[in-house]
């Protein structure tokens, strides 16, 4: 069992001290893919401060922000992806402190979900300073390093904080719930790799864009792991039984889950599935998709 973290004490447009370093306002933006709302970090103070996913296109949220530091000067702006809860309000914010913004900019279009939106929505987002390749960013009383974690989107970006042994994890690693993987963009095979790389680092404490830290980081991760090796476990059990189809797969292995959320679960066993047949465990005809057969190979 995954040991999720769910506490966390706040109110809507207001900032909280939460370390010697950081600060944070959460959005008033709850859902099923945002928790309580988007988490907008603020590190450092004074004559340059850092501001991570500053979150959604909201007015409210943004003069937040900027009352919070209404004595202070932004100097980065961070972005850990492109969803519609992380980026929009990077550049409002930048217009109105002078920042720039650092993240890395999708290479293709955003591609359409269909009728099942499995995240929050696409931004178009381009930062003015790429880190796609990782980068060390240097700031007044702060360094961070930019560490490519590709797998939620194929864009994702972590950004460690030197100071105090932190990595700010976005939507790659949420103390609250799984990460949602979803193709086209979403890729398991990379979401694990990009996991057992923050794994490696050995960080004292994540900080999601929303929900609460992990503060029992090496165990967490390793339940978080397992999770997806046991559902990858599960799908392979099925495809021997006899289940060829993804739909049949989800009737199964999400039997106890609302049927309404069962389409947005097909993306995520497709996105197992696509894992699988690269490396061979599992064949079909053509490219795998939701609709294909599938066998043991």
């Amino acid at each position: 069992m995954i040991p999720f973290v769910k506490d966390i004490r706040f109110e809507y447009g207001k900032v909280d001290r939460v370390s010697p370093m950081i600060r944070r306002v959460i959005a008033n933006n709850p859902g099923p893919f945002t928790f309580t709302g988007t988490g907008t970090y603020i590190i450092g103070k004074g004559e340059g401060v850092a501001v991570i996913d500053p979150g959604p296109d909201d007015p409210h949220h943004l003069q937040a922000i900027l009352d919070v530091l209404a004595h202070e000067r932004v100097s980065h702006i961070l972005i850990t992806h492109h969803h519609l809860d992380h980026s929009p309000l990077a550049r409002p914010l930048a217009a109105a402190t002078g920042a720039v913004i650092y993240g890395c900019a999708l290479d293709h279009a955003p591609e359409d979900e269909g009728p099942v939106r499995v995240e929050a929505g696409n931004d178009h987002f381009v930062p003015d300073v790429s880190v796609c390749g990782g980068a060390r960013i240097v700031g007044h009383g702060w360094v961070f390093e930019a560490i490519a974690t590709p797998g939620h989107t194929s864009n994702h970006i972590c950004y460690a904080l030197e100071e105090e042994d932190a990595c700010f994890t976005g939507d790659h690693i949420m103390g609250w719930s799984t990460t949602v993987v979803a193709p086209p963009d979403g890729n398991m095979g990379d979401y694990m790799a990009s996991l057992q790389q923050v794994r490696d680092r050995g960080f004292s404490t994540l900080w999601p864009t929303h929900g609460p830290p992990v503060t029992e980081v090496d165990p967490f991760l390793a339940a978080y792991a397992e999770h997806r090796r046991d559902r990858e476990r599960q799908i392979l059990d099925q495809i021997k039984a006899g289940k060829t189809q993804i739909r049949d797969m989800v009737a199964v292995t999400y039997a106890g889950v609302d049927p309404r959320l069962h389409p947005a679960a097909a993306r995520s066993v497709l996105a197992h599935v696509i894992e699988l047949v690269r490396v061979g465990r599992v064949a079909t005809e053509g490219p795998p998709g939701l609709e294909s057969v599938y066998r043991p190979s």
